[in-house]
């Protein structure tokens, strides 16, 4: 009897051991819901890279691509709430898919505690060099006088490039035509062979068609100019007030996870984008770098949802 006592004691002091230890004891999964080498690819393993160093245990990025990103956010979703696993949640996923799609595996704001917003990435309103145009304000005088006839390419219906035509339609009070196609690479090629008149696509990828002549840049779409291209001016500075669409980034973990580990995250995530090199880094890729605090992210994700579902239900956006 007493060698059992002893033993249970022995367990039970372990155990209370293991329960002490810091955050993290193991590996922790990082879902992103893309394939490999595009941005959310890219984003996820430079966290995860920061992460492991700072926490001394690896944060092993996870691809989970297919359904625009649902695959892979369900997955979070659903997996246990300890910490050992999180998600590089997107706006499309996130806040985009639950305007599109009357039913989702999973809830945005029910499956999901928030950990920290991490960036924001813009887009470039390019025209080809044919359109006889220079800046939003002349796109726009244009676009009024030939109304249906200018078209603007996207990677699909939906997506970014869509919704930030659709939004630049109705804040312009413009009609627009829109022409998916199955891919950023064929939406770009369209815009290059003046097969569209213009398009919104990403920094890295349309500013060497710019500087080469093969596209005119006339403006960006953020808030504000980014760091990487200064002299380029903001759509709603340069024409239409109030204009704003990014594609942003952020962290979450399943919903219930200990706050204090959801904590710990934040403020190692906050620590990391506060680094010289992360922000070089994406301000490479033509995006900013931010941090917040999880109650900041939860009410941006809010605002989101409610942004992306009065877009999609005003311009009659389905899915492809």
């Amino acid at each position: 009897m007493k060698q059992l006592i002893s033993v249970l004691i022995m367990l039970c002091s372990y155990a209370s051991f293991s329960n002490a230890q810091p955050y993290p004891v193991r590996p922790v999964r990082f879902i992103s819901p893309y394939a490999p080498g595009g941005g959310t690819d890219i984003m996820a393993r430079a966290l995860a890279q920061k992460l492991s160093e700072s926490l001394n245990h690896q944060f092993i990025v996870d691809n989970r691509p297919g359904g625009g990103g649902i695959v892979g956010t369900e997955a979070a979703a659903k997996s246990a709430p300890d910490g050992y696993t999180i998600l590089l949640g997107s706006k499309g996923p996130l806040t985009v898919n639950p305007a599109l799609y009357k039913k989702l595996p999973y809830d945005t704001q029910r499956d999901f505690s928030p950990i920290s917003l991490v960036a924001m990435v813009p887009a470039v309103l390019a025209v080809h060099p044919s359109l006889p145009v220079k800046s939003v304000k002349e796109l726009l005088t244009l676009a009024r006088a030939r109304p249906n006839e200018l078209t603007f390419s996207s990677s699909g219906n939906g997506g970014s490039g869509h919704l930030s035509g659709e939004q630049f339609a109705a804040l312009g009070h413009v009609k627009l035509i829109h022409i998916p196609y199955r891919g950023t690479g064929p939406a770009t090629v369209a815009i290059l062979s003046g097969e569209v008149t213009f398009g919104f696509g990403n920094l890295v990828a349309l500013m060497p068609h710019v500087q080469a002549g093969q596209l005119r840049a006339l403006a960006v779409t953020s808030a504000k100019r980014l760091s990487a291209a200064p002299n380029l001016p903001t759509v709603a500075e340069s024409g239409l007030p109030g204009y704003e669409y990014v594609t942003w980034y952020g962290v979450l973990a399943p919903a219930g996870t200990p706050n204090d580990i959801v904590s710990k995250l934040n403020s190692e995530i906050v620590k990391i984008t506060q680094q010289a090199d992360m922000r070089q880094k994406l301000n490479s890729e033509g995006g900013e770098i931010v941090g917040s605090t999880p109650a900041e992210f939860a009410s941006y994700i809010q605002t989101e949802l409610k942004a992306s579902a009065d877009l999609v239900k005003s311009a009659n956006v389905r899915p492809d």
